[in-house]
């Protein structure tokens, strides 16, 4: 984080000493989160690149608290409880009839982390890619390396709109913010995101080998050259593939992924957080603090454990004094918290080598290879110290199996996947709502501020 520090500090000379010669001069200021394109989109320097490089990461993790709290909830791996605020527990888990509109709570009037946060880091990207393309100063591979991470980048972010509103569509053609495109289904949504990281790839591979030409943080330790990166981006791949049900697709990018059957389940790629000038782990509650905001285990997750599970040890945390929400369902009460986070200042992987792992099982299972899929399967729930798994080896059956150890190995985890898997496997039913009365909802609808751009924007 000592770079990142670095590169903020940069930033914040260059704003003042620029402003101290022309306060009104504001398209000069070299900001990483918020540059404006006229001051990098010519021959940009290799330390503005650097900047954006900087930027772009901080706008990749954008997403995380939004999504943490509230897909995971949806999915009821979760409740975000908040006592100060009813609406966290009443409108996100759909009581009383609650149904998401156009202005849901806690999503904001553009969506918020869910909508608005990843289209910023997609902008950020394609402010990167213009710099790094209309500049003299650095080489061509170099070029081609800042494309592959960015559009590595775009990739994963397009996903989370993509899911959000799901059969509703989404813009993917926003190039020109002005001057959008227009929705398109989630199928070809997916389609077109898979173009972008196959695009992204091939930019890689143009970079040649060795490191890459800018400084990362420490969240890409391990993945900081191009062949890394190439590795995380077919991870990606690997997990959008299974959302487009392409099983033979799944397989070939693991293959240039990442994934090590043999090596720790927790290796990936992450989000990195710290003391000022950084934010602090959005995800870290003090153990057994005597507050009431704060995520708690959804109380299912603990009733259909496998006994003996060390997920279940190693992640959930039992309160001495449960955290009690009362709602207008009745009172919700949280027994466990996350114990996954030492501190404030740990990383958040954003995607880890469990996932790939159990993406090859639910691959060969609907590809009807089932000692295959029994195979990877096995590697998780060894790790999990609950033994082989003796059951059926019927598709359907492999499935659940997959679907319920995705559980616990994937819980919690800033994407909200049990969410995902049920409604891409048709159990959105499955998902217990006897807890708290509520339901589970399908999928949000367009902000209103997204349709109000269609409406006015012409005027």
């Amino acid at each position: 984080m000592k770079n990142v520090k670095k590169y903020f500090a940069s930033a914040l000379i260059t704003a003042a000493v620029l402003a101290s010669c022309n306060p009104l001069q504001l398209d000069e200021v070299q900001d990483p989160n918020n540059p404006s394109v006229g001051s990098v989109a010519n021959n940009a320097t290799p330390q503005q690149i650097q900047f954006l490089v900087t930027g772009l990461e901080s706008r990749h993790r954008g997403y995380v608290t939004n999504i943490s709290q509230a897909w995971n909830t949806f999915g009821r791996e979760v409740w975000y409880l908040n006592a100060s605020d009813p609406r966290f527990q009443t409108d996100w888990l759909g009581q009383n009839g609650r149904v998401p509109d156009r202005s849901y709570f806690g999503f904001g009037s553009t969506g918020g982390g869910s909508w608005a946060t990843p289209y910023q880091a997609i902008k950020q990207a394609d402010v990167l890619i213009l710099a790094a393309q209309n500049t003299s100063l650095i080489p061509e591979t170099s070029k081609s390396a800042v494309r592959g991470f960015a559009k590595t980048i775009q990739g994963y972010q397009f996903m989370i709109p993509a899911n959000f509103v799901y059969e509703n569509g989404i813009r993917v053609d926003v190039r020109d913010p002005l001057n959008p495109g227009p929705f398109v289904p989630y199928a070809q949504a997916l389609d077109a995101i898979k173009a972008i990281l196959d695009e992204g790839d091939a930019d890689l591979a143009a970079a040649g080998t060795g490191n890459f030409p800018f400084i990362l943080t420490r969240g890409f330790t391990g993945f900081n050259t191009i062949q890394g990166l190439r590795s995380v981006n077919r991870a990606i791949a690997a997990r959008l593939n299974a959302y487009r049900k392409d099983w033979q697709g799944v397989l070939s990018a693991l293959e240039l992924s990442f994934m090590n059957l043999g090596g720790p389940l927790q290796i990936g790629p992450s989000h990195p957080y710290g003391a000022a000038p950084d934010i602090f782990n959005p995800l870290f509650y003090v153990p057994d603090a005597a507050i009431n905001t704060i995520i708690v285990v959804h109380p299912s997750m603990l009733d259909d454990a496998t006994p003996g599970d060390l997920r279940v040890q190693n992640k959930f945390f039992q309160r001495t004094t449960p955290v009690t929400v009362t709602t207008d369902a009745g009172a919700l009460v949280g027994t466990h918290q996350d114990a996954r986070w030492a501190s404030n200042t740990v990383s958040i992987p954003f995607i880890r080598n469990e996932e790939l792992i159990l993406l090859k099982a639910e691959a060969h299972a609907n590809l009807n290879q089932p000692a295959l899929a029994v195979e990877a399967i096995n590697i998780i729930r060894n790790a999990a110290g609950i033994g082989e798994y003796t059951g059926a080896t019927t598709t359907e059956a492999l499935i659940d199996e997959i679907l319920y150890q995705r559980r616990y190995s994937l819980w919690a985890e800033p994407w909200g996947h049990r969410w995902i898997d049920a409604r891409r496997y048709g159990k959105l039913s499955e998902i217990p709502t006897s807890y708290d009365g509520g339901t589970v909802f399908t999928q949000f609808p367009h902000p209103q501020a997204e349709l109000n751009w269609d409406e006015y924007s012409g005027d």
